[in-house]
């Protein structure tokens, strides 16, 4: 049998929608500029599967003037705690230096308190009378509101306080401050609260592989991509990055079709229409949730290098919001004249 060659690239998706930047999006990012004077400190958390893609330029222009940690969650589903994610680690605090830069898994409580040690000597070097207030921010589907739960479990043992989901857009509101350490009367130092926040999307993004790696991280709502279309590009990074008889196995040979892996994966799970069909976007969803849960390999989707966030903050520089706005209307407008073409045929 000849030997399997994964695919050495993805092919272009010029028709993939490049926005998922929503109402509740732009007024929660209004609301958090107006709350910075009350902020000590800013969490900002980030997919560590997407280190590079789940960075979001607004941030930067909005919340400017505050200090900031960034935190990477979810590490246990893009780690395989190899010498080379500690290369990569490395490489990553070296982007956000001097700030302070943690990587997590919100299940690990080592990890957690962490993040709590690091909050509780932020409230101690400022000595304040009123305690701290730290916002936490990010694009959606991140972690944000699992971290915050965790860390309140962590710090004052009580249930969780913001809903969480699998989907994005749980948190639609900025919540009122949750306490996650408590007042400490032998240094007379009051509690620590965190603020949580509905996640914020960029507003377009200019390449369609970076919204694919949004989509498939859980940044967007599942409806946006075709499942299968992006069970296709998850297909082409298991072979690249894992190789894939090892993964997928049980359901087909070695392949770089999608539509044969979904074949196979409906014949053993029984996801069948009327007729014996395969229902193929029911096993793309099923396929990708596995993922997501870290059922078929741990491997980030970005390329990681030392210039990689330099090179980043290029591409996004000049995209303005206006700019964007029109960019997204373009595509739109090329999208609907495309339909229409096809269905005059």
């Amino acid at each position: 049998m000849a030997q399997f060659i994964p695919r050495a690239a993805f092919p272009a998706q010029l028709s993939l929608p490049r926005s998922y930047f929503l109402g509740h999006h732009a007024s929660g990012l209004s609301k958090m500029k107006t709350m910075l004077s009350s902020i000590d400190l800013i969490i900002e958390c980030r997919d560590y599967r997407v280190p590079l893609t789940s960075r979001n330029p607004l941030f930067e222009e909005s919340l400017a003037g505050r200090e900031r940690v960034v935190v990477y969650t979810k590490r246990d589903l893009g780690s395989k705690d190899q010498p080379a994610d500690k290369q990569r680690e490395d490489m990553i605090k070296q982007w956000h230096a001097p700030s302070t830069t943690l990587f997590t898994n919100h299940k690990s409580k080592r990890d957690v308190r962490t993040v709590l040690d690091l909050c509780k000597q932020h409230n101690e070097a400022r000595q304040s009378l009123l305690g701290s207030r730290i916002l936490v921010v990010g694009m959606p589907n991140v972690g944000k509101s699992s971290l915050l739960n965790a860390l309140r479990m962590v710090g004052v043992h009580k249930a969780k306080a913001a809903f969480t989901g699998a989907q994005p857009g749980v948190t639609r509101k900025i919540a009122s401050g949750v306490k996650i350490v408590e007042r400490d009367e032998a240094k007379g130092l009051e509690g620590v609260y965190l603020v949580d926040t509905p996640g914020v999307f960029v507003p377009f993004v200019p390449d369609a592989e970076a919204m694919m790696k949004l989509a498939l991280v859980g940044s967007v709502k599942d409806t946006i991509i075709a499942p299968v279309t992006l069970c296709d590009y998850l297909l082409y990074h298991i072979n690249k990055q894992l190789g894939g008889e090892v993964w997928y196995k049980e359901y087909c040979r070695p392949t770089n079709d999608v539509v044969e892996l979904l074949e196979g994966v409906c014949r053993k799970t029984g996801r069948l229409g009327k007729g014996g069909v395969p229902d193929t976007d029911a096993a793309a969803l099923w396929i990708i949730q596995r993922w997501r849960q870290g059922n078929l390999g741990h491997f980030i989707l970005d390329e990681v290098s030392q210039d990689a966030l330099e090179m980043k903050m290029r591409e996004e520089i000049g995209l303005s919001l206006s700019q964007a706005r029109k960019q997204a209307k373009d595509v739109q407008r090329a999208r609907t004249k495309a339909r229409l073409s096809d269905a005059a045929r």
